[in-house]
């Protein structure tokens, strides 16, 4: 009999996605097995269809497979990790949902999804193994630590650096969890780092996650590690809070972190015990936790993102990274910094900077902040010989008006800086001169002058401005 329309525009639909789906008659055999689940197993599709389930993967028994359970329960499974080894031998990861299929009231076989996460948990698994046997080094030598930041490399000397230093040297040698909030590029890690490596906790393990770059189905055995038979193919191993005992971890982007899993973490945290996944044992743990956010806490409450009774408790202290855009006293002086840094490393001299490439980056915005300029400096010294001028800078710089890039004299340079310093202070006082002036720290009636001069060069390079149009 002729397959039916509808049926060839499933079966083509089903075989394009990039999910595997398998389906097995209510005997485990399988009767739809398609291209992407052939290419996350290693195997051939002719290898797989009309054969029984456990005969394809040896590994597997009727009790941890998922579709043979689906079979016998007759109950759906939703995002459930499974590890398993096919016949050739290959070991597969895989998250799957599986799903009774039903015809007529009667069970006739489960057609499961899934997908794969092989080289993720290889890549877990490599760190945590890589930090564990770091952090095995012998207690007092340095290289149980992998804080590699003190406060001397938080570069910069205006009032907002100099405060986040100062906080830093207050708490370091507390336990208190500390909240850091700044925008990407700011330095969070070099100050969690700088926490860890000023205190007590020193020559203890600092142990660092980024809670975006693990997916949620892993994120509780990579923090509470797991026990053999918590799910197929889990082994005994430790998780990051257990490598990071007596030490500091550090949980970067927090609010990309599960709901869920915060409650978890709110409850080690408050109580200093962790479960494995997949014991009831509590371990008791003795760390530090420094997290991380990319915005304001409240807004991330506001929005759902972090769970407002974890802030509370992670909200003892807050470090706040102002962005550079607003302490760009510090570009000279970061700009150097990074030059040496990188000239070392790289075997060669530190390269001289123009007057007008300084008043460019001096009168830019830097979206990516800090990371931003050290990584602009990393290419200079790649690419330029001898002294680093306009032509060398990205568009930005480039479009720079000639005032900002066309000049190399020092009057230019000094001028852009008391302009960005004047138009940040206000910015950030919502133009109240009294504010902005306290801030720079100058008297009231010497602000409004160096205003009134600012407002007249202005119109001065206006009325200079050819006219165009008619």
């Amino acid at each position: 009999m002729k397959p039916q329309l509808g049926e060839v525009v499933l079966g083509a639909m089903l075989g394009a996605v990039d999910e595997g789906i398998h389906a097995v008659d209510i005997h485990g055999c399988t009767i739809f097995y398609n291209a992407a689940a052939a290419r996350i197993d290693g195997l051939g599709q002719e290898e797989v269809v009309d054969c029984h389930v456990l005969d394809v993967f040896p590994s597997l028994t009727p009790g941890t497979s998922t579709l043979l359970q689906v079979i016998r329960t007759g109950e759906p499974v939703t995002d459930q990790q499974q590890s398993f080894t096919n016949f050739k031998g290959r070991r597969v990861t895989t998250i799957n949902t599986t799903l009774p299929l039903w015809v007529e009231g009667e069970l006739v076989g489960a057609l499961e999804i899934s997908k794969d996460i092989t080289r993720l948990e290889g890549m877990v698994e490599r760190i945590t193994s890589l930090q564990a046997l770091v952090s095995s080094s012998p207690r007092g030598t340095r290289a149980s630590s992998l804080a590699r930041y003190t406060l001397n490399d938080l570069v910069g000397n205006t009032d907002s650096i100099r405060a986040v230093k100062e906080r830093v040297q207050r708490i370091c040698t507390t336990s208190s969890p500390v909240l850091i909030v700044g925008q990407t590029g700011t330095g969070k890690e070099l100050v969690a780092q700088s926490l860890h490596s000023e205190g007590p906790r020193a020559r203890a393990p600092f142990i660092a996650q980024n809670c975006a770059a693990v997916p949620e189905t892993l994120l509780e055995s990579t923090l509470m590690g797991t026990v053999r038979g918590a799910f197929t193919g889990a082994r005994d191993a430790p998780g990051l809070f257990e490598l990071a005992d007596g030490g500091t971890l550090y949980l970067d982007e927090l609010d990309s972190m599960p709901l869920n899993m915060q409650a978890k973490l709110l409850r080690v945290v408050e109580e200093g015990f962790i479960s494995r996944l997949g014991e009831a044992k509590q371990r008791p743990v003795a760390v530090r936790l420094v997290a991380s956010l990319g915005d304001e806490a409240q807004i991330m409450v506001e929005a759902g993102k972090l769970r407002q009774d974890l802030y509370y408790r992670l909200n003892v202290v807050t470090v706040t990274l102002p962005p550079l855009r607003q302490r760009r006293d510090d570009i000279p002086l970061l700009i150097d910094h990074f030059m040496h840094q990188h000239a070392r490393r790289l075997q060669r001299s530190p390269l001289v900077v123009s007057a007008e490439v300084l008043a460019a980056c001096l009168a830019y915005d830097w979206p990516g902040n800090v990371r931003e300029l050290e990584h602009l400096v990393e290419g200079w010294l790649h690419l330029v010989e001898g002294k680093v001028e306009c032509q060398h800078l990205p568009t930005w710089g480039r479009r720079q008006s000639s005032s900002e890039c066309g000049r190399s004299d020092l009057r230019t340079v000094l001028a852009a800086t008391e302009r960005n310093l004047i138009e940040n202070a206000l910015a950030m006082h919502d133009h109240n001169v009294s504010q902005a002036a306290a801030y720079l720290g100058v008297p009231r009636q010497t602000l409004q002058y160096r205003l009134r001069v600012l407002r007249t060069k202005r119109r001065e390079v206006g009325a200079q401005r050819p006219k165009t149009g008619g």
